[in-house]
């Protein structure tokens, strides 16, 4: 096992990035806040949402294998029942980071995704956000890590 600071270092040393859950409506989700953050800081990332062809100007796809060129990680800001499809997906793909969101509005986590993911070898963080995390990391994510610091694991 990894400590979290550790296991969100190597999933944010990956630069190709795949954010799902974006959404059309961004004011409402915050995986559109996950999104523009990735791509303000350098970030070659990719909006997932079956439902448009554009998110915050850039180009949606319905799902990972549509991404061309396909994606190193992927952050999943939808349903849990729909993480566990996502994660099933990373794994047909060989993509082996997964960061399942967790935000004050609740979040992605799914115990049957997480443990799927792992037993294929995905290193899977469950909790928490990418945003409360260096390089990407902001004043309020990070007092959010430490107010939310239940719904943040320890180690993946």
């Amino acid at each position: 096992m990894q400590d979290i600071k550790e296991a969100a270092s190597g999933f944010l040393a990956n630069r190709r990035v795949a954010v799902t859950g974006v959404s059309r409506t961004p004011q409402t989700h915050g995986s559109n806040n996950v999104y523009k953050r990735l791509r303000d800081r350098g970030y070659e990332v990719f909006a997932v949402n079956p439902n448009t062809d554009l998110v915050e100007g850039d180009p949606a796809y319905p799902n990972l294998k549509a991404i061309p060129g396909g994606v190193d990680a992927v952050v999943i800001a939808t349903r849990p029942e729909i993480a566990e499809r996502t994660v099933h997906e990373c794994v047909d793909l060989g993509i082996k980071h997964v960061w399942m969101h967790w935000g004050p509005d609740g979040g992605s986590v799914s115990k049957a995704a997480t443990d799927y993911g792992r037993q294929h070898g995905i290193t899977v963080l469950d909790g928490g956000c990418p945003l409360m995390f260096e390089p990407t990391a902001d004043f309020g994510h990070k007092v959010m890590r430490v107010i939310y610091r239940g719904h943040v694991p320890k180690s993946v």
